[in-house]
């Protein structure tokens, strides 16, 4: 179980260090490409499509050749994509690049989840948090990657290359280490496709907000401190790191947080925090509260998926894969609504008014979180 469990982490790892080293460094990337606010909101737009497109079907490609083997070819296909993200100035190819990404991103995070439910039902403790810490100390030091790289005024092309290869090391190691699952030819009644059922629609649309946030904060946070509050694009990977290190801090104490105050009290906790985090940013321009909002914000949020997705995976007459697919498909339309949605707003009225959107979502996902009843 335990090798099962580091191989399992490093998967997490790896995929959050790979997409923080590029959207950490999205300011230049926006330069490369000479696009404008809603043209870099439209590239993001495609990106969660591919990961919509691809995490329906997931379940079912997990169920028929194994979540293993599904890691496996979609996390190489994730560091293939990162390292040829900067080497065309083309709109059109940059967007069919994109949206690969996001295929290949969203069948990875389905797969490594159900991997993540299945180990923790062999451990009949809650550690599902731990395994998304993982995914934050990956986004952290992929932030931290990205500044360097920035700073040292390094071509981003060699800098996404070189990230793909240590990621593609990462994915093969742990891929032969990872839980077997059974491989079945028939799912279902025999459908490729599962809409979500009455049980899980309600974890997903929390999911949605709590994502949508997510998404916004880790594609225009370095866009924000660079353009709204007049910083460095290094700074702006600092102010992507802060939100990152805070839901690493969050993730690490997270399963002990679940285990004392129950789960709808920790999400009732996270949405409050969440909320008074986003407003600093929003209301106080400056590099010190847009830092300190940011690293609110991450802290708040770092337990919603967690919770949401071993909810799901453990739903009863559900398969794991199944029920992850079903609540992530939900969840992963917040990246497909939100960082494109503020990138339309931030052209028209400003990057502070497409936050409140995001605020706004927040609330709603409050008022969620107080009407569904979650076992603790």
């Amino acid at each position: 179980m335990k090798a099962q469990r580091i191989a399992v982490s490093i998967l997490f790892f790896t995929n959050g260090f790979t997409y923080a080293n590029w959207a950490s460094r999205l300011p230049e990337l926006q330069n490369l490409l000479s696009i404008n606010n809603t043209q870099l909101g439209s590239l993001l737009f495609v990106l969660a499509c591919g990961a919509l497109f691809a995490m329906p079907f997931t379940g079912w490609l997990a169920h028929r050749f194994g979540s293993a083997n599904v890691i496996k070819l979609s996390g190489i296909s994730v560091c293939t994509f990162v390292a040829i993200l900067a080497i065309s100035q083309d709109f059109v190819l940059e967007g069919a690049i994109f949206f690969f990404l996001g295929i290949s991103n969203g069948a990875m995070d389905v797969a490594m989840n159900e991997q993540a439910v299945l180990v923790e039902r062999d451990y009949k403790k809650s550690i599902m948090s731990s395994f998304h810490a993982f995914w934050s100390i990956g986004m952290a030091l992929g932030a931290g990657s990205g500044a360097i790289y920035s700073r040292f005024d390094a071509p981003l092309s060699t800098h996404l290359f070189s990230i793909a290869i240590v990621g593609f090391i990462l994915v093969l190691f742990s891929a032969g280490k990872l839980k077997v699952t059974p491989i079945n030819p028939v799912f279902g009644d025999g459908s490729r496709f599962v809409l979500p059922t009455k049980a899980i629609v309600p974890l997903g649309v929390v999911a949605f907000c709590g994502m949508l946030a997510e998404g916004s904060v880790i594609d225009w946070s370095a866009i924000y401190m660079n353009k709204v509050v007049g910083e460095s694009e290094t700074m702006g990977a600092i102010a992507f790191g802060s939100f990152g290190a805070a839901m690493m801090i969050g993730r690490i104490s997270g399963d002990y947080l679940t285990h004392n105050l129950g789960k709808k009290k920790l999400l009732i906790y996270d949405a409050l925090l969440a909320i008074f985090g986003l407003a600093i940013v929003i209301s106080f321009v400056s590099p010190i509260t847009t830092l300190i909002g940011f690293f609110l914000a991450g802290f708040g949020l770092s337990t919603v998926v967690p919770i949401i997705y071993t909810t799901a995976g453990n739903t009863p007459g559900v398969s794991p894969s199944v029920g992850i697919a079903m609540a992530s498909t939900i969840g992963y339309a917040g990246f497909f609504v939100g960082p494109p949605t503020i990138g339309y707003l931030a052209d028209v009225y400003g990057l502070r008014v497409g936050f409140i959107f995001t605020l706004a979502l927040l609330v709603i996902m409050m008022v969620l979180i107080l009407r569904k009843n979650f076992s603790r």
